[in-house]
């Protein structure tokens, strides 16, 4: 195998600029078919995107001959089902996260991956961003001496009534598709991150409630993590503050000084130790998945190791899980 050809299936909007451009734009990679269930949105896909091919049925995606590696870019209730035809088909899967909506589905699917010895990757996309390994790196060469702690805390405006009317945000509130509310579709890149610098978590512990009346799911979440390492992780998620309340910031804390950077508002890590600040600018790639797209193609390709495996995915379900499992109270 020279070339990965790709095929697509889920048409939304993260496939517009962050995904579905790079796979063209990664050397021995081609997207040559796109599959929605609404056939004109499939082919109007595929017509402003230059795709040559498109489908409204993903089993006839799954069975083109042409097609060796398959994106799932649906929501994550979709992810198990389609994950296991295509491996079943024999080919490559790249996921988008969450992985699944829950842990039990997580842990089918990595279960599937060996049964079929198959290849699959996920879309936690940050660990192939200049910033973030650059983050590892300087973690781990000691520049902040041995680290003590790490505190998160990502806070939003919540939905609002007139998007719970509109499908393409709805879905991202409701457990049975999206495995949760929003702390589901913006933790796992945090978490993933996390774990993917400090290494295996030895405890883990949370509290989630709901503030709203719009929908069942949490919309305030805590999490606390021990890593085998020593280092101490606090974390807040809320979504339901006023509209100047906005926040997206981390902070690692060690013996010689902090880091403190955002996952998704900005692209600098300002570092300050024994006083004085030192700012790194880093510019965010245009299409955000292209970095990682490369690193899965080079996998697929037998030329390198899985950037992101079924297995990370696990931990982080897990992770999730156990920060929502204890609900302080409920807006049912």
């Amino acid at each position: 195998m020279q070339q990965i050809n790709w095929g697509m299936i889920g048409c939304g909007d993260v496939t517009e600029l962050k995904s579905g451009p790079a796979f063209n734009k990664v050397p021995d990679s081609k997207l040559v078919a796109v599959m929605r269930r609404d056939a004109v949105k499939a082919a109007d896909y595929a017509v402003r995107h230059s795709v040559p091919k498109w489908y409204s049925n993903a089993n006839d995606l799954i069975n083109d001959p042409e097609i060796n590696a398959i994106y799932i870019a649906t929501p994550p209730a979709f992810h198990l089902e389609y994950a296991e035809a295509i491996l079943k088909a024999g080919k490559f899967v790249y996921v988008e996260k969450p992985m699944t909506v829950d842990l039990a589905s997580a842990k089918k699917l990595q279960k599937l991956v060996d049964k079929y010895k198959g290849k699959l990757s996920l879309a936690h996309y940050r660990r192939g961003q200049t910033q973030f390994i650059e983050i590892k790196k300087l973690i781990n060469e000691g520049c902040l001496g041995e680290i003590k702690l790490v505190n998160l805390r990502f806070l939003r405006r919540n939905m609002t009534p007139d998007k719970m009317t509109i499908s393409k945000y709805a879905w991202r509130v409701d457990p049975a598709i999206s495995g949760g509310g929003l702390f589901h579709d913006i933790a796992p890149h945090q978490l993933d991150m996390l774990v993917h610098i400090f290494g295996k978590v030895k405890l883990a512990n949370g509290l989630s409630a709901g503030t709203n009346k719009l929908y069942s799911a949490a919309d305030n979440v805590s999490g606390n993590m021990l890593f085998e390492n020593g280092v101490f992780f606090n974390g807040i998620w809320c979504f339901d503050i006023g509209d100047n309340e906005f926040e997206d910031y981390c902070e690692i804390i060690g013996e010689k000084g902090k880091m403190e950077f955002a996952f998704f508002d900005r692209q600098d890590v300002t570092i300050t130790k024994d006083g004085k600040s030192e700012i790194l600018p880093f510019t965010k790639p245009v299409h955000a998945q292209q970095p990682l797209i490369e690193k899965i193609v080079n996998y697929f390709l037998d030329r390198g190791e899985n950037p992101c495996s079924v297995d990370d995915g696990v931990v982080v379900m897990e992770l999730m899980e156990k920060f929502t499992s204890i609900p302080a109270h409920s807006n049912k």
